[in-house]
């Protein structure tokens, strides 16, 4: 399995709905890319405060490396993608094999 895991910082104007938007859009396509089994996300909530201004984390779950090398090119992430790049100041996305 890959753990396909990600910080969003979003631009100052994007709002509370818009950042729903992206996760649900995102959310969209487990079930839509094979080998995408799972996928969740939420809010930075830590006392600890090592963030660096990320605002939301996601983690990805794919049944393999090649599952998750033929999602990158995949038309529905690649949909995905021009609604929630726009919206990012800053991202940063990390996999690792578990």
């Amino acid at each position: 399995m890959v753990r396909h895991y990600g910080m969003f910082d979003f631009k100052n104007e994007i709002t509370d709905e818009q950042i729903e938007e992206c996760f649900t859009e995102m959310m969209g396509m487990v079930g839509k890319i094979p080998g995408l089994q799972n996928m969740e996300y939420g809010p930075y909530d830590s006392p600890e405060g090592l963030n660096d201004g990320f605002t939301h984390g996601f983690i990805m779950t794919f049944d393999s490396p090649e599952s998750r090398d033929e999602y990158l090119p995949h038309p529905e992430h690649e949909r995905v993608a021009d609604i929630v790049v726009p919206r990012l100041e800053r991202v940063v996305v990390f996999d690792f094999e578990v």
